[in-house]
């Protein structure tokens, strides 16, 4: 019997202790209830912390990953040491990748139509035997009137995995408000890896994402869009998380006293 990867609460959000290969296999082969999964990072932690509709979407989604070294680092302090990051890029591409021999069917939802149709034609590209069913770009801003009318859609398109590309909080929400109806599918929240895979943005150097300053790199390229993320989040976590892993290194030094 398959067992979901334990969650480690890291500020306060139940992170996934997975590696990318177990989050593939589940995602391809999700329960007969459906799967959700948050490709999660230090924003979407630090904004649940005042969003709770978004703290209640991720604590009800079946994975949450460490898409970025700060959570990574985090679980390794405390208990996980072989944690590696598990970004939306990477599980993106390895999904795909894996799903070729399945004939997994994909629908992409979110973002702009242009966005959407770069996305396509170059996935078909670079993957010409990948299956996509289906696209949808929602109305910015607002709910979509006629959302029974697209899930109908989704459902009819018979696709195996729905990637949602709405950004934080929108696509954690959706993912939760709508997860009842359509089962047995899988429901990936991957926010910026649409425009990455469009060719919108570009990928910060491999050095940069493993060093845990891929943040850097993306405040350089949108300054004016990420700046108040960046500045007030980042050093945020920074003292909350450390605190949080001093805490657990305290009672683990007691507790292991205490048994000697």
């Amino acid at each position: 019997m398959r067992t979901l990867p334990h969650k480690v609460e890291v500020v306060g959000t139940g992170i996934s202790a997975a590696t990318i290969d177990e989050v593939v296999s589940w995602v391809l082969d999700p329960p007969a209830s459906g799967l959700a999964v948050a490709i999660t990072n230090v924003h979407a932690v630090m904004t649940a912390q005042r969003d709770p509709a978004l703290a209640t979407a991720l604590a009800n989604a079946e994975i949450a990953t460490t898409d970025g070294m700060p959570l990574a680092w985090a679980l390794r302090a405390m208990g996980c040491p072989d944690q590696r990051r598990v970004d939306g890029h990477s599980v993106t591409k390895a999904v795909i990748e894996a799903g070729l021999e399945r004939d997994t069917a994909h629908f992409f939802y979110g973002s702009t139509p242009e966005t959407l149709a770069s996305v396509v034609a170059n996935l078909r590209r670079d993957y010409p035997a990948i299956r996509i069913v289906g696209t949808y770009s929602p109305p910015f801003g607002r709910i979509d009137p006629d959302e029974q009318q697209v899930l109908q859609v989704i459902r009819d398109s018979q696709a195996s995995v729905v990637w949602v590309g709405l950004g934080v909080p929108r696509q954690e929400q959706w993912i939760d408000s709508v997860r009842n109806h359509l089962p047995g599918l899988s429901l990936v929240g991957v926010g910026a890896v649409f425009d990455w895979l469009a060719g919108n943005i570009p990928k910060a150097p491999g050095w940069m994402q493993r060093s845990g300053l891929e943040w850097a790199y993306r405040l350089g390229k949108e300054p004016r869009r990420l700046w108040r993320r960046y500045i007030w989040n980042n050093p945020s976590y920074v003292f909350k998380a450390g605190r949080q892993v001093l805490a657990h290194r305290l009672k683990s030094t007691t507790e292991r006293t205490r048994s000697e």
